[in-house]
């Protein structure tokens, strides 16, 4: 998931589509979490067009109709590709409603794991009659709430899902069958789903039954809203973050820049979609305090940690009793506390290497589909060691760096780090940058 594009909505399952017919001039720019952005000419061009305001536009992309057994999945820097000797579509109607199923799978932001977010919705006539999302594991998935909502309209109706139906069965009957039996003409779908279970099998089930598909729109845009999921699926280890804060003259910091834990705040929303974040013990006890994300109806990750006195720590956090805060401690002894703690919410594990490796095949166990590696604190040691560990290993897929408009002297709130045990260089990909708050953040991946 793009850090830069979060969208937080209040969560509904089927919010309702209010027909809006903006005029041209309202539609050539709108603002974003992100930031502004034009809106392709090909909108102000459409007859009558029906949409709702809340969800974002971005730039077209490309789609591909597919035949039946036209699939080969192969893992190509940790996303999958679909490879297809269909006709290629320039739709740009499912473009636009693909977009809108995006945004729509981002209200589950943080909620889903070990599920993938998927949103869906039901046009017929030019008109959005149905729409949902996957709240939850265990709960329904999108195209069972959308077309509950589209009732009787969704026959001869056009889905348009982020994600591959599925066609098997596991919490949930098969979001195929409920496809075909609602009579949909057309199902256009993001991206297939790298699950072997599912992958190509729900579309073939569909193309069976007589109807459409068309796979691919926004394909890119649909692997960035899982990216986690995808890669877990392809490697079986959680998708890891390393976030840190450095100054002006490139001084390590150990502080966040301001308003940032605020609700909207680039580090409330980073804590509100990672599933779980592993600390430097000193800097929770610096602080004694856990950092809680505001997002609106955010589920708190896991706060990871490792410390060589599992009750010297135990003894500095202040686990607060009203929030869902849940804690584990990775030591190389066994604590005295252990029954307190766990009574408090905070695991122990003890282990006699402990490495990134070991920390994320744990974490993976536990339905975690992405870690924070949050490089703050006085002492990183070892952080530091282990993320050395991590980088030659490439166990880390991303790098988010928060640059403060501050001239490092002694006086700051310096780091003793200067990641000295990271020596192998590694230029990062697909860079983005974001001004909030008088600090720049950067994103980029490995």
């Amino acid at each position: 998931m793009n850090l830069f594009s979060l969208s937080n909505p209040t969560p509904t399952f089927n919010p309702p589509i209010a027909p809006l017919h903006p005029t041209k001039s309202s539609l050539i720019i709108r603002k974003s979490v992100s930031g502004f952005f034009n809106v392709p000419k090909w909108v102000s061009n459409l007859r009558n067009p029906v949409f709702d305001s809340k969800f974002n536009l971005g730039y077209l992309n490309w789609g591909k109709r597919v035949s039946k057994s036209c699939f080969n999945l192969r893992n190509g820097g940790g996303l999958v590709k679909v490879s297809c000797g269909g006709l290629e579509s320039k739709n740009e109607e499912d473009v636009f409603y693909m977009r809108k199923c995006i945004e729509l799978a981002k209200q589950a932001i943080g909620c889903t794991s070990p599920n993938p977010m998927v949103g869906c919705i039901v046009v017929k006539d030019g008109k959005v009659v149905g729409q949902g999302f996957h709240p939850k594991a265990g709960q329904p998935h999108a195209e069972v709430f959308a077309l509950r909502d589209a009732g009787e309209q969704a026959e001869g109706a056009t889905a348009y899902v982020t994600l591959e139906p599925c066609n098997h069965y596991g919490r949930t009957p098969p979001c195929s069958e409920a496809l075909i039996k609602a009579k949909v003409k057309k199902v256009v779908v993001g991206m297939v789903d790298p699950n072997p279970i599912v992958s190509s099998r729900g579309i073939n089930k569909l193309q069976e039954a007589g109807i459409e598909v068309v796979v691919g729109v926004e394909e890119d845009s649909c692997k960035k809203l899982n990216e986690a999921f995808i890669y877990k699926m392809l490697s079986g280890k959680p998708f890891v973050t390393l976030r840190y804060s450095i100054s002006m003259n490139a001084v390590l910091l150990d502080q966040l820049g301001e308003k940032v834990m605020e609700c909207g705040g680039y580090y409330s929303q980073l804590l509100q979609e990672y599933d779980a974040v592993i600390h430097a013990p000193t800097e929770m006890i610096q602080d004694s305090s856990f950092l809680a994300s505001q997002e609106p109806n955010a589920r708190q990750p896991l706060h990871v940690f490792i410390a060589k006195d599992p009750d010297s720590l135990y003894q500095n956090l202040n686990l607060p009793v009203e929030a869902d805060f849940k804690a584990i401690i990775f030591s190389d002894k066994e604590a005295t506390q252990g029954l307190e703690m766990s009574q408090k919410g905070i695991e122990t594990v003890v282990m006699n290497d402990i490495s990134l490796d070991a920390i994320l095949e744990y974490c993976s166990r536990q339905g975690i589909c992405n870690v924070l590696v949050d490089f703050r604190g006085k002492k990183l040691d070892v952080l530091e060691e282990i993320l050395g560990e991590g980088f030659s290993t490439n166990l880390v897929q991303k790098v988010v760096v928060e640059v403060l408009p501050i001239w490092a002297g002694n006086e700051t709130g310096l780091s003793s780090s200067k990641m000295t045990s990271l020596s192998e260089s590694k230029r990062l990909k697909n860079l983005l940058t974001k001004i909030t708050h008088g600090s720049v953040l950067l994103e980029g991946y490995l």
